[in-house]
């Protein structure tokens, strides 16, 4: 990877998730740094926009690419990487940002299905991530990953279902992966983003009871945007990181410091008081 003043010249990129919200937002902040970025994702007319977008940002001549990819599969996951790839023969940073959830409710109402899928989405597809991107980086010496896990993580959300334990799982598959993948000089941690603004939680970020509460937990009490988790995973794929691996950091307003959010206001309306209680 060369390195100009702090930036990312030359570097190659992959982000997972890449064609809206977090993920692009990390994408953006890569190509505006002179980076040759790489994004998948399942939906094709998602990436396609994106692409049009990191296109018009980039600095230098770089490769804009997109790879239609579900990170559950292990060959899409390893063709994405391949693609990243080609631009500079290597692989410097990766940015595992693909994740969600099919659950929301008591665990007495759980949807078993869903819970299984939000489990592979976020643990399997994370871990598929890094098992393909660190082959690589290993055998070059060097090189970054980056999780996105949630708040959710270190702090309990109720009615949350799998999402939650989901994000658990990528901070500790990331934590391993550091231990094991130091020796070769590559890094591994993950971020936990607070309530960031994207089109997932409009209906959080529209106003109510529910960000009410949200406001109630944070020390600096304003809802994150794409760019505040952006120049964390810039700064932990960049070279002013580089005695750096292991860690879950937060970001999100201090929100960590108290307690997970109450989404009683919405769910009671939809399951009953006695469901939010396990009574089915």
């Amino acid at each position: 990877m060369k390195v100009l003043d702090g930036g990312l010249e030359g570097a190659s990129v992959l982000v997972t998730g890449g064609g809206s919200g977090i993920g692009l937002g990390c994408a953006l902040r890569f190509a505006r740094d002179g980076a040759h970025v790489t994004i998948c994702g399942r939906s094709e007319e998602r990436l396609l926009g994106a692409v049009e977008q990191l296109r018009a940002a980039a600095t230098g001549d770089v490769t804009i690419a997109h790879v239609v990819a579900d990170v559950t599969d292990e060959a899409q996951i390893a063709a994405a990487v391949a693609t990243a790839v080609r631009p500079t023969g290597t692989l410097d940073g990766v940015v595992a940002c693909a994740g969600g959830s099919e659950t929301l409710g008591p665990i007495t109402s759980m949807d078993t299905d869903a819970w299984r899928r939000t489990i592979d989405l976020n643990i399997t597809g994370t871990m598929l991530t890094i098992k393909h991107a660190a082959a690589v980086m290993a055998r070059a010496g060097s090189g970054s990953i980056v999780g996105i896990s949630s708040i959710a993580s270190s702090n309990v959300h109720p009615w949350f279902g799998a999402y939650g334990p989901g994000k658990a799982g990528i901070d500790h598959v990331c934590q391993v992966a550091a231990i094991e993948l130091g020796a070769s000089n590559v890094r591994v941690n993950s971020i936990r983003p607070g309530l960031v603004d994207t089109d997932l939680v409009g209906f959080i970020t529209a106003g109510g009871e529910v960000l009410d509460d949200y406001m109630a937990c944070m020390p600096i009490a304003r809802v994150g945007t794409v760019d505040d988790i952006a120049a964390m995973a810039r700064f932990l794929v960049g070279p002013e990181s580089t005695w750096l691996t292991g860690q879950a950091i937060n970001v999100d307003g201090g929100h960590s410091l108290t307690r997970g959010p109450s989404y009683r206001a919405i769910l009671e309306p939809l399951y009953g008081a006695d469901a939010l209680r396990g009574i089915v």
